[in-house]
């Protein structure tokens, strides 16, 4: 993981960092962890964009309202999608997902 995050930009949807650092489990090693790879990362705001392409996904398929600004917000802004929820994610027409824990190392 670190190796791809080196060698590509990151970016994660706004939706992400409220996801991961609310976890209400989250230690306090973890923590240390994702805010400093947030505050490397670029933070892809919610547009209307994002927001009209996430209700057009809950209206195809039931999907959470988080998965679907995720799913929207690599759409609009034309980024792959690093997940372990391969599965919530490999029906999206156009959308690039790859598997958190096998990815590519170039």
């Amino acid at each position: 993981m670190r190796a791809f995050i080196a060698a590509n930009n990151p970016a994660v949807s706004a939706v992400s960092v409220v996801e991961v650092l609310g976890y209400h489990k989250l230690t306090a090693p973890d923590k240390q962890h994702f805010e400093e790879f947030f505050a490397a990362a670029q933070v892809l705001s919610v547009s209307d964009a994002v927001v009209r392409r996430a209700v057009g996904l809950r209206q195809q398929r039931k999907m959470t309202l988080g998965d679907a600004l995720i799913a929207a917000t690599s759409l609009e802004y034309g980024r792959a999608l690093v997940t372990r929820n391969l599965s919530d994610f490999q029906w999206v027409a156009g959308l690039t997902v790859l598997d958190a824990f096998n990815l590519p190392t170039s």
